[in-house]
């Protein structure tokens, strides 16, 4: 026995605790997720076996309590998820159940239109696709832990957001896609701050077999990964997260003048992203106009601009004393 404690099984302890004690309570059967939830001996979640043994397990359990954020490993020791365990046990719990809806239970009423530490009473986001939230997600407005909707989402089940402390709020839902058209044309706005773009320009680059590709060889044997990449004919711009790229810009510089013999490479710092999401933009003309002129209006410099194929997002590089200013000017053409 001894063996098997350490942090990790002293951490797990207050969910193991609580979960007893809301089954009896209830009057539920109690799971111990120890014995159904297995990480392999990598340490990395064993979703396959995980299905099977926990599906078995709730076929013959009509109401039951399982704690969130740990499993075992091979071994019986008890291992915990590394971040927001109790939402993707929740989400292998829904999976292995075959749930019609998945709840989320959380201390706000879903997912809101942008942060409210920047916009004051922001509106609720009554519906929001996985791939909305996605991208919403990477920008830093998340409510649920990313590998929390994968087995969901999979599995085509909704979840559904919703506030303990206000219990009749509808919350957010969050789907797979929805037939209807949106509501609103823009489902969200975030972003964040502290991120660096390296400027490539090159006469004729667009007829240069394996420029980008000798461009990003640069980055990549550095142990650095790229945000973005927007480009044009004869300019390629990477932006990088500055905690990403651990003080090596000139290096990369220098790396990327030896390999690709650019005209020139300018190094942009300080520079804020702000995404604008919604498939609700696919519906609506001049969305990319609306943008760029609230931000004119409240006199911010546009620095890169990147809009990908699928209209579902538009974002744009501004400096990171703009950002708060630039979220409220969108956040106000749209609301």
């Amino acid at each position: 026995f001894k063996a098997h404690v350490g942090t990790d099984y002293a951490a797990s302890r207050g969910e193991y605790l609580n979960g007893i004690i809301m089954a009896n309570y209830l009057g539920y059967e109690f799971i111990d997720s120890a014995t159904v939830i297995f990480f392999d001996e990598e340490g990395e979640f064993d979703a396959d076996k995980t299905n099977k043994v926990l599906s078995k397990k709730l076929e013959s359990a009509e109401k039951a309590v399982i704690p969130g954020f740990y499993g075992a490993m091979p071994d019986g020791k008890v291992k915990t998820f590394s971040r927001g365990g109790s939402d993707i046990t929740g989400s292998i719990v829904a999976k292995a159940c075959r749930a019609s809806m998945y709840e989320n239970w959380t201390d706000v009423s879903g997912c809101l239109v942008a942060d409210p530490r920047v916009i004051k009473d922001p509106q609720p986001i009554k519906v929001v696709t996985y791939r909305e939230l996605r991208e919403l997600s990477y920008m830093g407005a998340s409510v649920l832990h990313e590998e929390a909707i994968f087995p969901v989402r999979t599995s085509g089940i909704p979840i559904n957001i919703r506030n303990t402390n206000d219990p009749e709020a509808a919350g957010t839902l969050i789907v797979e896609s929805t037939c209807q058209k949106p509501d609103y044309t823009i489902t969200g706005i975030a972003g964040k701050k502290g991120f660096v773009a390296v400027n490539i320009e090159k006469d004729k680059m667009n007829s240069e077999i394996g420029f980008c590709r000798k461009t990003l060889q640069a980055f990549e044997e550095n142990g650095i990964s790229i945000e973005h990449m927007p480009s044009g004919i004869d300019t390629v711009s990477v932006v990088i997260s500055d905690s990403n790229l651990k003080n090596k810009t000139e290096i990369i510089v220098e790396e990327i003048k030896r390999a690709c013999n650019p005209d020139s490479v300018v190094v942009y710092p300080n520079m804020a992203l702000i995404a604008t999401v919604g498939t609700g933009m696919a519906y609506t003309k001049g969305v990319a106009s609306k943008i760029f002129t609230a931000l004119a209006e409240s006199d911010i410099n546009i620095r890169m601009i990147d809009q990908g194929s699928s209209e579902i997002n538009v974002l744009v590089g501004i400096e990171n004393d703009d950002f708060e200013k630039g979220i409220n000017a969108i956040y106000k053409a749209f609301n």
